[in-house]
């Protein structure tokens, strides 16, 4: 006897959603007044940035610094001419980015992108990312990266995370 439930398609990897062709990936789009409101207030040019440029921003961070959210989108948008890179897509493509790492480093591959180097601004670490804090401090601990108790909350961060910061036009 046949089962009568449709079966289910097998969930794509993150690897598979980062390399779907998106048409607006990569686009700077032009924002009308009316939408420049909040933190999109003094932006005209918004870029989606495109997942790939991402990528290569973050495997270039040296070992033993870091790169902000920040400093991640300002690089995106000033290469694309633009005011800012989107922060909730580029937030996206860097949570994917980091399990598509892992996915990778299941698989055998001995170089993997280095997610863990990528932090927010206030160099707290990314819950969002594969394992947590707990595997974002893990792997920052392992290049000798000081990780302490938030003063707010029981969120990690980089203790001298300012000093650590990487530009990637320097």
């Amino acid at each position: 006897m046949m089962d009568s439930k449709p079966r289910r398609a097998a969930h794509a990897t993150a690897r598979e959603k980062l390399s779907r062709p998106h048409a607006s990936h990569g686009t700077v789009c032009d924002l009308p007044p009316a939408q420049r409101k909040g933190a999109y207030k003094a932006c005209s040019r918004l870029l989606i940035p495109n997942p790939a440029d991402v990528e290569a921003l973050m495997r270039k961070v040296p070992q033993g610094k870091l790169l902000t959210m920040g400093a991640l989108r300002a690089t995106l948008a000033r290469r694309a001419r633009a005011d800012m890179a989107c922060p909730l897509v580029t937030g996206i493509f860097v949570r994917l980015i980091g399990e598509a790492a892992e996915g990778d480093r299941k698989v055998g591959k001995a170089r993997v992108t280095p997610w863990w180097r990528t932090i927010k601004d206030d160099g707290k670490l990314n819950d969002k990312f594969p394992g947590g804090t707990a595997a974002h401090a893990k792997h920052l601990r392992a290049e000798g990266v000081r990780i302490i108790k938030s003063t707010r909350g029981p969120a990690l961060r980089v203790d001298d995370h300012d000093l650590r910061t990487w530009s990637p036009d320097a």
